[in-house]
């Protein structure tokens, strides 16, 4: 999924869906000063998250995360997931926008702070690293003069071996500013993994089901989830266009789908609905 100036400041799980926000900041009110998004801007910043353990867990843990994102000589820079994404392709500011580019994730699913303590007896996964191809197009003016529509695509491979497989996790983001100094995003946004993806991460198999009592499982290819999220800036000094220190806050939900939903990981040791919520401060200059 690829990602609206106070997205800048938000940690990498809480813009995994609004990757398209953030492609066009100049969709805020500005004054004849223009705005710190003109040439060359790098926003920083850190926060805490609240979700699940791992996909499908009802178990909840708080996670530190960084953030940078921006755009240097030309080359945007936004968040994902533990990770970024590079688009190649400049915006003129006005009009429909284009990016073309490529994203990259880490990807720690049950590689770490397992709290099931029946999943954590299987042992922890390995790391992955997603790389691949990210586009999006992102419509301007859609009820007002400052708000943007954007549809976004991100198709990643893993290139370390882990569970060696195909992502496709596709977004919609609608993007508005509630005044000068404070804005929304809400994005729809799902997840669809390949085969090997989907062995690595739910298949259980009739050796691990004999030792956890669970029941053994071969999952299939599919959509993992879908969920709806929103995400709310706030600039402590009462403007968004003159970068400095903002407040970012986000509250999520989403639902597991098909063979992610019915492995014995989420159908048996934990729960369909995914819940998050987050906290962060960021500086952009």
């Amino acid at each position: 999924m690829k990602f609206a100036p106070f997205c800048l400041l938000a940690m990498p799980a809480l813009l995994v869906s609004a990757q398209a926000a953030a492609q066009n900041p100049e969709n805020l009110p500005v004054g004849e000063e223009g705005t710190v998004f003109e040439g060359d801007w790098i926003s920083v910043g850190a926060g805490v998250m609240y979700g699940p353990s791992y996909d499908g867990s009802d178990d909840y843990v708080l996670t530190p995360a960084p953030i940078v994102q921006g755009n240097i000589q030309g080359v945007g820079i936004s968040p994902r997931p533990a990770g970024f994404a590079l688009d190649f392709i400049p915006d003129s500011g006005d009009g429909i926008g284009v990016s073309l580019g490529t994203s990259v994730r880490l990807r720690s699913n049950r590689a770490t702070d397992i709290e099931d303590p029946v999943v954590e007896s299987l042992g922890e996964l390995d790391r992955a690293l997603e790389v691949g191809p990210t586009a999006g197009i992102s419509v301007p003016k859609v009820l007002h003069d400052y708000d943007s529509l954007s549809v976004g695509l991100d198709v990643r491979w893993d290139v370390l071996g882990a569970h060696d497989g195909m992502v496709v996790a596709p977004s919609v983001t609608y993007f508005t500013p509630l005044s000068r100094g404070a804005a929304v995003a809400l994005t729809l946004d799902a997840e669809y993994g390949d085969g090997d993806f989907m062995d690595y991460y739910y298949t259980l198999t009739p050796d691990q089901a004999l030792a956890t009592g669970l029941t053994a499982y071969d999952a299939d290819a599919g959509f993992t989830r879908t969920g709806l999220t929103m995400i709310g800036g706030i600039d402590l000094n009462g403007d968004l266009t003159d970068g400095g220190l903002s407040l970012v806050f986000l509250g999520g939900y989403s639902r597991m789908l098909g063979d992610a939903k019915a492995s014995p990981f989420t159908a048996e040791r934990g729960s369909a609905d995914q819940w998050m919520g987050a906290l962060g401060l960021g500086y952009t200059f």
